[in-house]
């Protein structure tokens, strides 16, 4: 089972004012009463925290709903582009996935989590539920996140396993630490990752990570579809050296733009 870390340095105001506006974005907008009972806390508080939030502009009162505002998008783009090689991928994966027709995805971790960072989508494209900026506890279930792992340092992993744990989010998970550590090895030793129906039935995937030159990954890159597309050489061999020849050109920019 997970484990979740509370710091003694936390400031609770805080991490009140984060709690709502997270359910604003799960519930596409909300009320006060409908916060406040969804946190069993005031009204009166809750209100003081939505006051804060909109006078800053970080959310809008739409009649009595309150909304995320557009501010989040500045600080988004932001994001996207603090790393040079996020704008270099956004290329690359493009034309992948015109050559592939699939999904592919430009994925990084961060506090344990997946988070698609960039998303291009080939002719025959399937949804996978992801969107840029998603994140998830799934490095475990998917190509790209075994492939961030496998070249992350041991005590790292057993880290983010003891704080997040395995958790089965299809049949084919990997929820054994040994067998996840055992694949992890294999993932360094052929330098890619496959996903065999392990975080969606019914879709697999491959993915390579792209390195820094002193080794760190910046991310991985993945490609996913169908599992009746995904099979064969096209899928064990194919596949794969053309992400490897992708992230090897990113790994050239890298080091000389």
């Amino acid at each position: 089972m997970a484990k979740h870390r509370t710091r003694g340095n936390e400031v609770g105001a805080v991490r009140k004012t984060l709690r709502i506006l997270e359910l604003l974005k799960d519930f596409e907008g909300a009320r006060v009463t409908q916060l406040a009972n969804e946190l069993d806390w005031p009204k009166s508080t809750v209100h003081s925290h939505l006051e804060t939030l909109e006078n800053a502009g970080y959310i809008v009162k739409e009649d009595e709903t309150y909304q995320l505002g557009f501010r989040f998008l500045d600080l988004g783009e932001h994001v996207k582009y603090r790393n040079e090689v996020y704008g270099m991928v956004e290329p690359r994966i493009e034309a992948l996935a015109n050559s592939t027709g699939e999904r592919v995805q430009f994925v990084i971790s961060e506090h344990g989590d997946c988070v698609y960072v960039r998303i291009a989508e080939g002719e025959h494209a399937v949804s996978t539920g992801s969107r840029l900026g998603r994140r998830r506890h799934m490095l475990h279930a998917t190509a790209a996140g075994k492939s961030i792992l496998a070249f992350t340092d041991r005590e790292e992993v057993e880290r983010i396993i003891d704080e997040k744990g395995l958790p089965e989010l299809a049949a084919n998970t990997i929820t054994d630490e040994d067998a996840l550590f055992e694949e992890l090895a294999e993932v360094r030793e052929r330098g890619y990752a496959f996903n065999y129906e392990e975080h969606i039935e019914g879709l697999r995937a491959a993915a390579a990570p792209v390195r820094e030159p002193d080794g760190t990954v910046v991310g991985a890159i993945s490609v996913s579809g169908p599992a009746h597309r995904m099979h064969g050489e096209q899928f064990t061999k194919e596949l794969p050296e053309n992400i490897l020849g992708v992230c090897n050109e990113i790994e050239l920019d890298i080091v000389y733009q």
